[in-house]
């Protein structure tokens, strides 16, 4: 008779990966680990998402021994430059603004520690998005609609964010979102959790 599955938790309050993971059909909780989230000096984008997906986990292994803890975080990046989360309607202006016409790189790193055997798993899942080239009232009009504030790049790609692409590129539409699940899923079956 084979063991059950360990007990999965999510390593964030964020509900868009809430809503990513729940996809999956499998149980879990959540929990928002309290990590500094600060680049370091000299820090490449890849390397800053690799570092805090696994802080995010690492952060829970305590708490949960006998567990699978994911951790995921995402940044946008244009022109070399991280640009984060817009926080208000000025902010959100501008980086549609920039990226209108152009093309950003969203970079999602992903960890999952089981934390039966302090086997971690880290990787990184690159997305790029191709912009329209945007009016100032397609601009205001999108912000008004979906208040992107949260959101790194200002937009909602699973809402109406879609209607700013001209084309998107990657191998997984879910880590435009914050939690690449194809990855996810082999990181998954590699600890013994079967999807589906």
């Amino acid at each position: 008779m084979s063991s059950p599955a360990p007990p999965i938790v999510l390593a964030s309050s964020s509900s868009y990966r809430r809503e990513l993971l729940t996809r999956l059909q499998l149980p879990f909780t959540c929990h928002s680990p309290e990590i500094d989230e600060s680049p370091l000096s000299n820090e490449t984008a890849h390397a800053l998402v690799q570092r805090l997906a696994l802080s995010k986990a690492r952060a829970l292994a305590e708490h949960y021994p006998q567990h699978i803890i994911i951790g995921s975080d995402q940044v946008a990046v244009l022109d070399g430059r991280i640009i984060g989360k817009p926080g208000h309607a000025e902010g959100a202006t501008q980086q549609l603004s920039a990226a209108s016409g152009r093309s950003v790189s969203f970079l999602t790193g992903l960890a999952v520690i089981d934390t039966r055997t302090d086997i971690e798993q880290v990787d990184l899942v690159p997305f790029t998005v191709h912009f329209r080239t945007l009016s100032a009232t397609q601009i205001q009009r999108y912000i008004a609609r979906e208040q992107p504030f949260d959101c790194a790049g200002s937009f909602k790609s699973e809402g109406l964010g879609v209607s700013l692409f001209r084309g998107t590129e990657g191998t997984d539409a879910s880590s435009l979102v914050g939690l690449p699940l194809i990855r996810l899923c082999d990181m998954l079956n590699a600890c013994g959790i079967a999807v589906p």
